[in-house]
């Protein structure tokens, strides 16, 4: 049996085959080289993909294609291929951003996950199931359950921890049925949302803070409130179009008392980061959000020092007791408590003994908690979990990885079970456990399915071994074709990755930013397999295998490069083949395909629009670019028995007006064909092409909205 497997970036959680199909070709990767792109982190080169060469989207226009690409699954024709199954893992966890329970059936919880939606749990922690997987948007940054109703729960897209990895948002989702259907309430141009409150008096009174996007000036930062439960919004704070909401806290005894973080922070994928800055602080509010004052006594000055993210917590017993905990750009700062909501505070870490459980990049973390039924009892998510039990005075309890807490590192949640406070649940970036006994031993919970796949392959001699590069998790795969006995192979982020199909024992598995080895013992071990290649890398860069001679790989720089002893050493067989300006994050090659009807025949697309094709393996290239959008190039596929016919795919979110995702040439490239027909307007990311006994000729396509497959050869989807 022949498999395709494709894999849909952003809206896959784990992979899911397809059976009944094919498509070759895998990637690669190892140690650091070449010219990667200047500080290009995941959220970065997943913005800029999607969004140059304009720097922007139109999340409106975004959504109105969700809208038609639910109709399209709603009255879609059964697939004539078998079904789709999940293939895995379910005993490796992805990021988990946060956990709530039902406040009066505690048996009830909610888990976000950072790009894989919600999940519910029904035995309060022990297994989950997803309910968010009908919207489009899978990047979680909040949730918040009512507590005067339950069952009305409101979801904050957009992660908003302001990682290398966070993905946009499309606003804030409401459901009033505990998670059984959603819909949209508004503040779709809010890109990250990092906390959504609800009046604990008055449950159509709604709080949400608003960060904003991390990648430019953004007019709807701030917090924002609603009177009808969501229907209506009024920005009710706003500093500046770069400096967003990302915290919140209420008085429960007088929800006119409100503390809200602000956060100076942008990332610009062409010019770096700022990580901090002078309108970043604690604004108070005793009126229910008229009048704003900015709070200092004992607090760091952000114009005498660097302020950056901030989180909070109030202890509900005694909301006049609060935590801050304050990060620079890089490590904590200090953690401040008041005992009279924001008059004072105090810096209870004064020795700086948090520090032991941070990694230089506490931004990405920013949460305090503290315990419900004990003011002295303070948690602290960073890279490690750190619990005090006298206030801060010292940390006994700072469990990195591993060791008899089997804690994962980076940590985001930490819920208390509303009547026995004991029972807590941790989110972090390796899934949930569970402790019953406040923190101090915890016990791992199966896994989600949320890994965060940028490419995924297989062994075309044994289809049940499947590998995927994953983000945080590296190179993972299973050698049973199991759900549950997947294993790392190679670390770092993990892209590419192939399995020669003359001999399994060798695998070329890939990082970021092209750091690309090689196994000679079936994934044991790896030794860099680089020798020879320079020039500037993509984030994701691409390396494929020719079908038929698995001694012959090409890779892709800002040219291709070509090997003929198994990488172990590589020529360049192409020009530079990118037309952008020196400094420009641009300028890589994206995406190589060859084809398996004659391997000679290579194409090769890059980040700004182009797309090349060389006839005699790499010595003579031609620009068939014409006629092609000027969008990131995200798969170049070769049909599989037709040499001269080839399948290009482009990335891009609307901006101002529609263009194609996916285009046929049926000449090698002297002519295209747009064949995007009814594909929802939204970017391409993963391509396959089948032919079956027959020759007939079946199309896949992995977009942000799903996944898409014609029997026609594009002329409808």
């Amino acid at each position: 049996m022949r498999y395709i497997t494709l894999f849909v970036v952003l809206a896959a959680v784990g992979i899911w085959l397809f059976k009944e199909s094919e498509q070759a070709a895998a990637p690669v990767a190892f140690s650091e080289k070449g010219e990667p792109g200047p500080d290009m982190r995941p959220s970065e080169w997943e913005w800029l993909r999607r969004t140059s060469p304009y720097g922007n989207a139109d999340a409106e226009a975004f959504q109105k294609e969700f809208q038609r690409a639910r109709q399209m699954r709603a009255t879609a024709k059964p697939m004539a291929v078998q079904a789709v199954e999940f293939a895995g893992p379910s005993n490796i966890g992805g990021r988990i951003v946060d956990i709530e329970f039902n406040p009066q059936d505690p048996t009830i919880v909610y888990a976000a996950a950072a790009t894989g939606g919600v999940f519910k749990s029904t035995d309060t922690g022990n297994t989950w199931f997803p309910i968010f997987d009908e919207v489009a948007i899978l990047t979680i940054g909040d949730i918040c359950v009512d507590p005067a109703n339950p069952d009305i729960i409101y979801v904050g897209t957009g992660e908003a921890n302001g990682g290398h990895n966070n993905m946009p948002g499309g606003g804030l989702y409401k459901s009033t049925d505990a998670g059984a259907t959603w819909q949209l309430m508004g503040l779709e141009n809010t890109v990250s949302i990092g906390r959504v409150r609800v009046n604990p008096l008055n449950t159509q009174e709604v709080f949400v803070a608003a960060q904003g996007s991390y990648f430019a000036p953004n007019p709807d930062r701030g917090l924002y409130h609603s009177t009808d439960g969501g229907a209506t919004w009024d920005n009710i704070f706003f500093i500046s179009d770069s400096t967003g909401a990302t915290d919140l806290i209420i008085d429960p005894a007088n929800p006119q008392r409100m503390i809200v973080a602000m956060w100076e922070r942008v990332r610009y994928p062409e010019f770096g980061t700022h990580l901090y800055g002078e309108t970043s602080g604690l604004y108070r509010t005793t009126d229910g959000g008229a009048n704003w004052t900015e709070l200092s006594g004992g607090l760091p000055n952000p114009d005498a020092t660097n302020v950056g993210r901030i989180g909070l917590d109030i202890y509900a017993a005694n909301p006049d007791i609060a935590y801050a905990i304050y990060t620079n750009g890089s490590n904590i700062s200090g953690l401040f408590k008041t005992t009279n909501f924001g008059d004072s505070w105090t810096n209870v870490d004064p020795d700086d003994e948090l520090s032991n459980g941070t990694g230089g990049f506490s931004w990405y973390f920013g949460q305090v908690r503290v315990h419900p039924t004990n003011p002295d009892m303070v948690y602290v998510l960073d890279v490690a979990f750190m619990r005090s039990v006298n206030g801060g005075a010292n940390w006994p309890i700072i469990y990195g990885y591993g060791g008899p807490n089997i804690l994962h590192v980076d940590h985001h949640a930490l819920a208390f079970h509303p009547t026995n406070p004991d029972y807590i649940l941790n989110g972090n970036d390796g899934g949930i456990n569970i402790s019953t006994d406040g923190g101090v031993n915890f016990t791992k919970v199966a896994d989600l399915p949320v890994n965060q796949f940028y490419e995924i392959g297989l062994d075309r001699n044994n289809p049940e071994r499947l590998y995927g590069g994953t983000q945080d998790n590296g190179t993972l795969r299973t050698l049973t074709g199991a759900t549950d006995d997947w294993t790392r192979i190679f670390g770092g982020d993990g892209f590419y990755v192939i399995v020669d199909h003359s001999n399994p024992n060798i695998i070329y598995a890939e990082s970021q930013n092209g750091n690309l080895g090689k196994s000679t013992n079936g994934g044991a071990s790896f030794f860099g397999a680089t020798s020879g290649i320079s020039g500037r890398t993509n984030w994701s860069t691409p390396v494929v295998m020719d079908p038929v001679n698995s001694s012959i790989l090409y890779y892709g720089s800002d040219r291709v490069w070509k090997t003929t002893n198994g990488a172990s050493s590589w020529t360049a067989v192409s020009p530079v083949l990118h037309n952008a300006t020196p400094g420009s994050r641009l300028g890589t090659v994206t995406t190589i395909g060859v084809s398996p009807a004659l391997t000679s025949v290579v194409w090769a697309g890059t980040d700004d629009g182009k797309v090349w094709v060389t006839a005699d393996g790499g010595s003579n290239w031609t620009n068939t670019s014409t006629g092609l959008p000027n969008r990131w190039v995200t798969r170049v596929i070769a049909h599989p028995v037709d040499e001269a016919t080839a399948y290009a795919t482009f990335n891009g979110l609307r901006w101002k007006e529609a263009e194609a995702k996916v285009m046929r040439t049926t000449n090698l490239g002297a002519s295209w064909e747009d064949i995007t027909a009814n594909l929802p307007e939204a970017p391409v990311n993963a391509f396959a092409v089948f032919t079956d006994d027959n020759f007939r000729t079946y199309l896949f396509a992995g977009s942000d909205l799903g996944a898409y497959y014609s029997v026609d050869d594009g002329l409808s989807w």
